[in-house]
């Protein structure tokens, strides 16, 4: 797997630069959709990115925005190509939650990705068997299908440490974590080995909060944060589990709250270097 920007990076800034453009010129949305001759929900669908424009109808609507320089039409053209190629998450259309596979699309494409788990290891850090029997257990209810199409995607995600310009990823850990999987003898020894070794990757931080430091504003809590390269995309905030939900722009106040969140958790963590003695401690402890 290649590290390409996503297709819905893409698509999100494409749309964020064709709607500035309409407003630019001075058009509201009826009065483009009448000068195109499409449909009013047409647009709109372009607008909110829910669809991809086709090169020829972005041809015909940049003249009618006075956008005409050939560069500049040309990169647009670029960005609308780009916007529609598949990737290896395009088969599992429909086969999970739509939040989550715009979570795919995000998570391919980010350059930082900051996590924070009360209760499970992170899916980027999982072993194949902590892996498959987490989705197995999870919700109780999912199908050999659909435990099987999860444990492909998981396995699939964590291609992004193996590239060779990984994104920086910082997981903070809760302490109990680490408790719940030493309940596991099945997985924990060799789950406990690859969170030591990933921890030693230069592009990987990971923080445990000890229970020692007792309550906190991270409880229960478990959300992802994605950052990008290119300045104009904003971050972009993932809730799993219960909530499979995605906050961008849109909900900046959520966003700048959780942000705010990460950065709490941090302080009063073990840090890096702690929670590094503090894993090869439970590893030596419990004989792993």
């Amino acid at each position: 797997m290649t590290r390409n920007l996503s297709t819905v990076v893409e698509r999100r800034r494409l749309r964020t630069e064709l709607r500035r453009a309409r407003q630019d010129a001075d058009l509201t949305q009826e009065q483009v959709a009448t000068e195109m001759d499409w449909s009013l929900s047409k647009l709109i669908r372009i607008e909110n990115g829910s669809v991809s424009i086709s090169r020829n109808d972005l041809l015909a609507l940049l003249p009618l925005y006075g956008i005409t320089n050939k560069a500049e039409v040309q990169r647009l053209i670029e960005l609308a190509r780009t916007a529609r190629q598949p990737s290896w998450w395009s088969k599992y259309r429909g086969e999970v939650p739509p939040a989550f596979y715009s979570y795919l699309e995000y998570e391919a494409a980010a350059s930082a990705i900051r996590h924070y788990e009360s209760f499970l290891v992170p899916g980027l850090l999982q072993t194949r068997d902590y892996a498959h029997r987490v989705i197995s257990v999870y919700k109780g209810n999912f199908s050999t299908k659909t435990i099987q199409t999860r444990f492909e995607i998981r396995m699939a995600r964590q291609q992004l440490l193996e590239q060779g310009n990984p994104p920086r990823m910082h997981f903070i850990l809760d302490e109990a974590v680490i408790r719940h999987l030493l309940g596991d003898e099945r997985v924990r020894e060799e789950q406990m080995e690859k969170l030591i070794e990933m921890a030693r990757r230069p592009a990987v931080g990971i923080e445990i909060v000890p229970f020692s430091t007792g309550l906190h504003r991270g409880l229960g809590e478990n959300f992802t944060l994605l950052e990008f390269r290119h300045t104009s995309d904003d971050d972009v905030l993932y809730f799993e589990n219960a909530r499979d939900a995605l906050f961008s722009h849109d909900d900046s106040e959520e966003v700048v709250l959780y942000q705010e969140m990460f950065e709490d958790l941090r302080k009063i963590s073990l840090g890096v270097k702690g929670s590094m003695e503090y894993l090869n401690r439970i590893r030596a402890e419990t004989g792993v």
